[in-house]
């Protein structure tokens, strides 16, 4: 799938293990030549920089033919094919979640079943419907009674609409997890635009809430500020597109004075913890 690390050179990152808990692949589908030349420079980057598993989803086409917060079911069964073929060809070193869109609520917990039962071990939502609709109750409910934990896209502080997506804040997100205190909630990227200062706030009281460290954004005093307002147990390192800047926050986290403990719950045992038990086999036990 990859070309394996040169022989003695070691991860930009150490060789502990390391959970993306945000990550993306492309597809035939997606409308774009180079889908699978993306895919293996992911592999590449993760190799480099030492990620034991990437968590990842296919946003069904990618807009090519529905719109990427909108997609058809037809173009999420697509795409959620593509993920599932891409992780059975590694199994340990890729994992998915099932990609869905709650405006059609039975098909989307058809396809958390389906794919579920082929590997998936969470569930992905996009900008496809405002965090705290109702549409998303019988969702997160079935992601609760199978362990899996919900990726929802977020924008750090909601202050108006933005076209082609109905987006959420923090906030949204905690007023679902309220009303679902039985399900997991990633939110997503904390570093992919906004307040997160608003985020933090909104998160704070809310403990089934867990914010990734994705998106492009690396401010000074950022996860500072994430683990003295939620603590490193409530963190997850992901990467979404950027990867690069995923490395720069690892960077980070070995330089802002935490405990090497925190340090290890936010690269993987906090991702261990929350995805049903088992799904990272070359991450070992977690406590």
């Amino acid at each position: 799938m990859t070309a394996p690390r040169g022989a003695g050179e070691a991860p930009l990152a150490g060789s502990a293990p390391l959970i993306d808990v945000h990550a993306h692949f492309y597809h035939a589908g997606a409308g774009r030549a180079d889908w699978a030349d993306v895919n293996a420079a992911r592999f590449r980057a993760g190799d480099r920089i030492g990620i034991t598993s990437h968590v990842a989803s296919v946003l069904g086409s990618y807009g090519f033919s529905s719109p990427t917060y909108f997609p058809s079911p037809a173009d999420v069964e697509r795409g959620n094919d593509a993920m599932l073929e891409i992780a059975s060809r590694d199994r340990k070193r890729v994992r998915m979640f099932t990609t869905v869109n709650p405006n059609y609520t039975e098909h989307a917990l058809r396809e958390i079943d389906r794919c579920t039962a082929q590997g998936a071990i969470g569930v992905k939502l996009l900008a496809s419907r405002r965090a705290d609709d109702p549409l998303l109750d019988p969702i997160a409910e079935l992601a609760g009674k199978q362990g899996l934990p919900v990726l929802h896209h977020i924008w750090q502080h909601r202050t108006r609409e933005w076209p082609s997506q109905e987006i959420s804040d923090g906030a949204d997100l905690a007023r679902l997890a309220r009303r679902n205190p039985a399900t997991n909630f990633i939110l997503a990227h904390i570093g992919g635009g906004g307040d997160y200062m608003h985020t933090f706030h909104a998160a704070a009281g809310v403990p089934n809430i867990y914010p990734d460290l994705s998106g492009s954004g690396v401010d000074r005093g950022m996860l500072d500020a994430a683990i003295a307002a939620l603590g490193a147990r409530r963190l997850l390192w992901g990467c979404d597109l950027t990867m690069c800047t995923g490395l720069a926050k690892l960077r980070a986290l070995d330089t802002i004075g935490i405990q090497k403990a925190d340090i290890e719950d936010i690269r993987w045992r906090n991702a261990a913890r929350i995805f049903p038990s088992n799904s990272f086999e070359r991450c070992g036990a977690v406590q």
